[in-house]
């Protein structure tokens, strides 16, 4: 894997480290390329349980890279072969690039963003995307849209809303005004705030709780709070209904049951 992304796994949790320091862990394609590689890994490895973004350096994600942007040349009709790409054919590198939100959103495992410093852009977009987000005392976030003359991207705007709330998100957007992580706790962005150096050691202790969990508990858990964004009550009522007795005939809800009666922590086996 590119080094400008570091995949590395450790019992159960996989840790994704965004390796552009100099350059703010911007989205360079190879970071893309990287990141998208090393999200696919995580997915698919049976042994992870839980999976962590992070970033090396001053920031987890300043966004897009604005300085190979500028330098891009400009969008043609791509009707003159070698000529500049179509209009078209830049929508879908992005749409493909944009999977990686996917991922991170609709994976059977629990992710975190653990956000170390400036998160801003799209990076912010990909921290919305984590099931759960931590943060240190140093981090700095802004949506960064507005400045940068362009609309937004990664799945930020339906993700943010669904976290801060419609109106919230709305001022971040459109103001795209900096707030420190204080302001990010209180306004629930990020669920706690922490010692720079006490980040990731935190993080990774959640990471280890929840790779403690049945692993087809915590894929049906985290299915229902996907879905409980766009169902009805009753639909989510027949999806809850479907889960929850699906999950009681594996071998995993049986030793929960023998464990507690016998009074020691259960071995879940994913089965």
């Amino acid at each position: 894997m590119d080094e400008v992304v570091r995949y590395t796994v450790d019992g159960a949790v996989a840790t994704i480290t965004l390796n552009r320091p100099q350059h703010m862990n911007t989205m360079s394609r190879e970071l893309l390329d990287g990141t998208i590689v090393a999200l696919e890994a995580a997915a698919d490895d049976d042994g992870v349980r839980a999976v962590i973004l992070t970033g090396t350096g001053r920031a987890f994600c300043a966004g897009g890279d604005l300085q190979g942007f500028a330098q891009r040349e400009p969008a043609g009709d791509g009707a003159t072969p070698g000529g500049p790409r179509s209009l078209e054919a830049d929508i879908r590198r992005l749409r493909g690039y944009m999977r990686s939100s996917q991922l991170l959103r609709d994976m059977p495992k629990v992710t975190f963003a653990a956000i170390n410093g400036a998160c801003a852009g799209a990076g912010l977009a990909w921290a919305c995307a984590a099931d759960i987000r931590y943060c240190a005392e140093t981090a700095v976030f802004n949506t960064a849209f507005m400045t940068a003359g362009l609309s937004g991207d990664f799945g930020g705007t339906w993700t943010l809303p669904r976290i801060v709330g419609p109106a919230r998100a709305r001022e971040l957007y459109l103001l795209a005004e900096k707030f420190r992580a204080p302001d990010a706790e209180r306004i629930g962005l990020v669920s706690a705030v922490l010692p720079d150096d006490e980040l990731m050691p935190f993080v990774r202790g959640k990471a280890e709780r929840i790779a403690g969990f049945a692993p087809l508990t915590v894929r049906a858990i985290k299915a229902n709070l996907n879905d409980a964004l766009d169902v009805s009550f009753p639909a989510m009522l027949d999806r809850e209904a479907d889960r929850h007795t699906r999950c009681g005939r594996t071998e995993d809800a049986r030793e929960a049951a023998r464990a507690f009666l016998e009074k020691r922590p259960p071995v879940f086996r994913g089965r």
